[in-house]
């Protein structure tokens, strides 16, 4: 299902049935939109990110990327970066971090398009809009396929959740401290009283 208001959408098949290529292709010929799919193949188009979520959105990705040169280990993506997943889905998290070990079995043509690689570690930002429950099914989703860390952060309300790789979720209440790579990036952390909102 396909279902945008106000757009001009460049399609001539059903979305249902898209292939991961034509997926890629779709995206690339509507370039303006910020497109997902989830396991059920529905395209999922959503709109532009507000001020305070590109903001803090900015940051994450600064502060991986500063520890991924810090470490020479692995790599980090731009939120704008489609990941297939193994359950069909195709996901761009708003900060994330794939291992060396995950990214080097791909080929060059894997790589070119939305890869078919499961971060170690992703974040996602909760805007003003996001359902909660909406956004923690996707962060199952995240872990459910092979994500080792992932952190939903909501600045908003001062609250943060940790995903584990085991199950485990632990809820974090107030942003005056810090939340830790763990054993999956080792020795990076972010200081949550960073997000206050600009």
């Amino acid at each position: 299902m396909l279902i945008v208001e106000g757009y001009k959408i460049h399609i001539n098949k059903n979305p249902e049935e898209f292939t991961d290529d034509e997926l890629y292709d779709f995206c690339v010929l509507n370039r303006e939109l910020n497109v997902e799919r989830d396991k059920d193949q529905n395209i999922i188009i959503m709109a532009p990110v507000g001020g305070h979520s590109g903001f803090f959105e900015k940051d994450l990705i600064f502060e991986v990327e500063s520890w991924v040169r810090r470490t020479q280990k692995g790599f980090s993506f731009s939120s704008s970066t489609g990941f297939l997943l193994p359950n069909g889905a195709m996901r761009s998290p708003d900060a994330c971090w794939v291992s060396e070990e995950r990214w080097s079995v791909l080929s060059d043509q894997q790589k070119q398009k939305f890869p078919p690689v499961v971060p170690d570690f992703i974040v996602e930002i909760r805007s003003s809009t996001d359902s909660l429950s909406t956004i923690q099914e996707k962060m199952e989703e995240w872990i459910s396929n092979g994500v080792r860390l992932a952190w939903l952060l909501d600045p908003k309300n001062e609250q943060a959740w940790i995903y584990r790789e085991d199950g485990r979720v632990e809820q974090v209440i107030g942003f005056n401290q810090s939340l830790s790579g763990e054993g999956v990036m080792p020795g990076f952390t972010l200081d949550l009283s960073g997000l206050k909102q600009p």
